[in-house]
């Protein structure tokens, strides 16, 4: 399941044309329009205006995600890949998370109070958490017999929405805490402006491949349920490792974190990787094991697990720093180059890091994945805004 989550504010900046309607502390969302202002000083505004292109985006993630749900079993092509690779359901969560950043940099443009933001912020983010964790926990209710209640002994504890939660706390904090107050009237100011943030995102890049790359990943076990329909007695299964670097699915570092912190019987116990050729004759659909299938076919793993979330804080950086170009370039064009060459720039970046040997996977959340697909949403937002730009325009002439 993904999910979306609107941003709110308190104020909007005057520097902006596009941004002509002053909303009161109760508004829920601020965006705006793509159209110029055409008001005068005393003529009443509108109640709210929006950015309709990421309305757009939102509304198209939204389908994309209901049609890869949908229809995925019935056609795997268009499915999470199994682990390597990208699928076009694996562009899904990249781009609700790319769409949160750029609200952020809209909702949080000028903050008057930074103790009362942040508060906002943080109850906004442990409401969004707890939301998933009730939604995602499992065993909310027995789907063939009527058993209600949580268990909070195998809850599932990371999820969909905890991995927005974070990537916007950490998206919106930086807002609030990490931006100069200088006015930006030039692109060395644009980049002083904003330098601390791009520097985070750098550590967090470096912190999450340390640990990719440098933990070392002992022998574990887990326990196989005695109702698995695989032909597997129940019991402890041992999953040899003792190694560093490995991105395979039973020994990388992205799970043992996950199974340290979280405990195995918190993690998705239905992972994606069941539909490789190692676990499912009908991969890359789920199926029966094949013979010579290994062990941890049937070992837990979290998608949404902790340190590929930090990574995916990562995307939502990136929608932060387009949304800025929002902000601070007024026309139409400047925006629509800038964010197509950072988008090609991302993209490339992620081809790079995938002939250097860092593999598009989106359990792990590498950072060639990261990079292709927050690239994709630029371009996404790009396209997207140039259309409804020139729906507008041709609206407005035709009136």
């Amino acid at each position: 399941m993904s999910s979306m989550i609107a941003v709110t504010t308190t104020e909007l900046d005057e520097r902006q044309p596009l941004l002509h309607n002053p909303l009161s502390l109760s508004n829920e969302e601020v965006e705006i329009s793509n159209t110029p202002s055409t008001s005068s000083s005393n003529a009443s505004p509108p109640p709210t205006q929006r950015l309709l292109s990421l309305d757009v985006f939102r509304g198209l993630t939204v389908a994309l995600m209901i049609l890869v749900d949908d229809a995925g079993g019935a056609f795997p092509c268009i499915n999470h890949s199994p682990w390597f690779g990208v699928t076009l359901a694996d562009f899904v969560m990249p781009f609700f998370l790319f769409v949160v950043g750029v609200s952020i940099s809209l909702a949080l443009k000028k903050v008057s109070s930074k103790p009362l933001a942040t508060k906002k912020v943080i109850l906004r983010t442990i409401k969004l958490f707890l939301l998933g964790l009730v939604l995602q926990g499992g065993y909310f209710h027995g789907r063939h017999d009527l058993t209600y209640g949580i268990d909070v002994g195998k809850i599932r504890l990371m999820g969909v929405l905890q991995r927005i939660s974070i990537g916007y706390l950490f998206a919106a904090m930086s807002e609030i805490w990490l931006v100069d107050s200088i006015t930006v009237d030039s692109p060395m100011t644009f980049v002083k402006k904003y330098y601390i943030q791009w520097m985070i995102a750098f550590l967090f890049c470096t912190f999450y491949i340390c640990l990719l790359y440098g933990l070392y990943v002992p022998d574990w076990e887990f326990e196989v349920p005695s109702t698995n329909l695989f032909g597997y007695e129940f019991g402890t299964k041992i999953v040899n490792c003792g190694v560093k670097g490995s991105l395979e699915p039973p020994c990388n570092a992205v799970g043992l974190i996950d199974r340290f912190f979280l405990g195995e019987h918190h993690l998705y116990q239905h992972p994606v990787y069941r539909r490789t050729k190692q676990c499912s004759v009908n991969s890359p659909d789920y199926g029966p094991l094949p013979p010579s299938s290994p062990g941890w076919c049937l070992a837990p793993f979290d998608p949404e697990g902790i340190l590929s979330s930090l990574m995916a804080a990562i995307t939502c950086f990136l929608g932060l720093q387009f949304g800025h170009i929002l902000v601070h370039f007024k026309g139409h064009m400047q925006r629509l180059c800038l964010w197509s060459v950072y988008s090609f720039i991302i993209l490339f970046t992620g081809y790079v890091f995938e002939l250097l040997g860092i593999p598009f996977c989106k359990p792990l959340y590498t950072l060639s994945y990261m990079c292709i697909t927050a690239g994709a949403s630029g371009l996404a937002l790009t396209i997207i805004f140039y259309i409804v730009s020139l729906s507008f325009e041709y609206y407005l002439i035709n009136i």
